[in-house]
């Protein structure tokens, strides 16, 4: 079996970028969306309300607080990003919010912390499940825990290889199983403790006064804003669906709303009632085991399930959790090469993070995304208390940026009626993201905090380089530009015939005009009177902006015809015979590759030539940040037994 094929076996087969059925086919309706991109959220309350509950301490029975708490703020951050999905239709989430309302400077830390954050959410979720999987195994276990983490990170890298539909439907059943399950045993927890819910509120208003009376209600606020704040991973998700809109069914504002809609409702639903089960079940630390394992041991127990009986049973639940948390670790992997291609379009980071793969996923940003996760999995050890903290830090630095824009833009547009409304929950929801910020940087800065600031600053700076670096080449080729620019057409209205036996010689162009006509003008010199046809190529990448969109690609063929064409009838201005070929693919060496051919068939003598910038100090970077495809082609082409020749091009 060779590579192509065992690569269509691992990954599937490739699809058509340009094909519109093929875009809708892989679109996300709202239930679908919910699963892939709401997993996240939901699987948050694996982790984020043990968090919580736990930095209470002695004092349980400000759980109640924290479970409405916890609900209201789901539903204020959720009202709030539907106007990110109205406003931005096309994606990009909290990076293009603050770019586009607040500044480009703003829209790079909101999209390097989102980058770091959803790294974190791979590893988080891998780690998180694990260790509901390791809660019902024997203690002596735990050292095997980070080496079944790295499998099962790897195992998701290729089912996302293999594109975001077909790892949702895989993940489905998961999903499922998890909500019903879930939804099962939080209604049957708190009736059966509907006895003592009347005096529930009373007696946690009472404990609260004693609590008050004996230290000061400054502590009490302090200690319960400490817990809110803690458990902050459990609002960590909620972006997804804006960073994602692109992936979902027509009307894409109407499906995002509806995922929002299912998101936040089933997040208030679990992590509030888990919260609520904590408190009325009495839930203790037992070590080695989540909180969550302790609380439904319990209500299994009660429900009738007793010795082998609740042993299964519960082994059900909790593999559903990590399943669903295996789902959520799918959200990285969705929502970071979306933002990395994002921030692609902008020159933050190096373009290629742009392309598609066969599969039509972002395979550079997958690929880049699961390396990084490795790595901290690594480095943390998979340890979940010091990764919520990492998590949540990004998490409501890209929440307060968002929400920061989104006020800017209302106080900016203060027509009709609904600006003040959708203005206060902006800013309601700034004043929540930045208090639960605020406090766990403070209170976890030196637990850890320090390193997620540590990494999104590193991030920060290697963007700024690359950014400076796409700018000074811009330069350069735009000086270029300008020079070929004056370049005058000649008067022939009636040009010749390509003759298919005659010499000819082909250009593989882009969209630089300065660029093309550079090669053509170094050919007409160095061989002069040779060639009698003259052929120009070009092929353009269907990359994640272009594929968002069937406007997107409508425009970009017509842009491409208009740039290939302009060398046409340059030619044919000056009295000389020529032709243009335009293809479309996701790789640009495969499709310039098949041009060559086709053209090779049309006029068997011919030599092509394209143009290679070369920059005076060249390195593994510069490799990295230019697309090496001239090179590729020629080789391909030289395999073939075409002759293709490389112009230098200094910038």
């Amino acid at each position: 079996m060779n590579t192509r094929r065992l690569r269509d076996v691992v990954l599937g087969k490739p699809l058509d970028p340009t094909n519109q059925a093929t875009r809708h086919s892989l679109a996300l309706v709202a239930f679908l969306a919910w699963v892939g991109l709401g997993a996240d959220g939901l699987s948050s309350s694996a982790y984020g309300p043990e968090e919580a509950f736990r930095a209470l301490g002695a004092h349980t029975h400000f759980g109640l607080y924290l479970a409405l708490a916890t609900a209201v703020t789901v539903f204020i951050i959720s009202l709030a990003y539907n106007q990110i999905i109205e406003l931005f239709p096309t994606g990009g989430g909290g990076y293009r919010v603050a770019t586009t309302l607040i500044g480009p400077h703003a829209g790079l830390v909101a999209g390097s912390a989102l980058i770091v954050d959803y790294v974190l959410t791979i590893v988080i979720s891998v780690a998180s499940g694990v260790d509901a999987m390791f809660s019902l195994l024997p203690h002596g276990m735990q050292p095997w825990k980070l080496q079944v983490e790295v499998v099962l990170l790897a195992l998701l890298i290729v089912i996302n290889l293999r594109g975001a539909r077909e790892s949702i439907m895989l993940l489905l059943p998961i999903f499922l199983g998890f909500v019903a399950t879930h939804f099962v045993l939080i209604v049957y927890g708190i009736g059966a403790h509907a006895d003592g819910l009347p005096s529930l509120v009373p007696d946690t208003l009472a404990d609260t006064r004693q609590l008050a009376g004996d230290t000061s209600w400054m502590f009490v606020a302090a200690l319960f804003l400490k817990a809110y704040s803690l458990g902050g991973g459990t609002y960590t998700g909620i972006e997804a669906v804006s960073n994602n809109v692109q992936s979902l069914a027509e009307p894409r504002v109407k499906t995002g709303k509806l995922t929002m809609l299912y998101m936040a409702a089933s997040l208030a639903f679990t992590a509030g009632g888990i919260i609520l089960l904590y408190l009325l079940w009495n839930a203790h630390h037992v070590e080695g085991q989540t909180l969550n394992a302790v609380v439904f041991r319990d209500i299994l127990g009660h429900m009738g399930f007793s010795g082998a009986g609740n042993v299964v049973a519960l082994t059900v639940v909790l593999l559903f959790e990590a399943g669903l948390l295996f789902v959520a670790a799918n959200t990285g992997f969705l929502g970071g090469p979306a933002v990395l291609a994002n921030m692609a379009v902008d020159s933050w980071v190096p373009h290629k993070f742009r392309y598609l793969s066969q599969r039509l996923v972002t395979q550079n940003g997958i690929l880049v995304m699961g390396f990084a996760a490795f790595v901290i999995l690594y480095a943390s050890g998979g340890r979940v208390d010091l990764l919520v903290v990492l998590y949540s830090i990004n998490v409501f630095l890209t929440f307060s940026l968002s929400l920061a824009g989104l006020c800017v833009y209302w106080l900016r547009h203060r027509d009709g009626t609904r600006w003040l409304p959708r203005l206060l929950l902006s800013a309601t929801g700034l004043l929540v993201t930045v208090s639960i910020l605020c406090v766990t940087t403070i209170a976890k800065f030196f637990e850890g905090g320090w390193v997620t600031v540590l990494i999104t600053g590193l991030v920060i700076a290697a963007c700024l380089w690359v950014r400076n670096h796409y700018r000074e080449t811009r330069s350069a080729i735009g000086e270029v530009d300008a020079i070929f620019a004056a370049q005058p057409f000649g008067s022939v209205t009636a040009p010749p015939a390509c003759d298919r036996e005659a010499p000819t010689a082909a250009f593989i162009v882009g969209s630089s005009r300065g660029g093309g006509l550079h090669a053509w003008l170094w050919v007409q010199r160095m061989f002069p009177g040779q060639f009698r046809n003259f052929v120009f190529i070009n092929a353009r990448t269907v990359d994640a902006q272009v594929y968002g969109g069937e406007a997107e690609l409508e425009l970009m063929k017509t842009d491409a015809t208009v740039s290939v064409k302009y060398f046409e009838n340059f030619c044919h201005s000056h009295g000389l015979a020529a032709r243009s070929y335009l293809g479309f693919g996701i790789d640009v060496v495969t499709e310039v590759s098949h041009l060559c051919e086709q053209v090779q068939k049309d006029f068997p003598n011919t030599i092509f030539f394209t143009s290679k910038l070369i920059f005076r100090e060249e390195n593994w970077i510069t490799r990295l940040l230019h697309n090496q495809a001239a090179v590729a082609i020629q080789r391909k082409l030289h395999l073939e037994g075409m002759q293709m020749v490389i112009l230098p091009m200094k910038v």
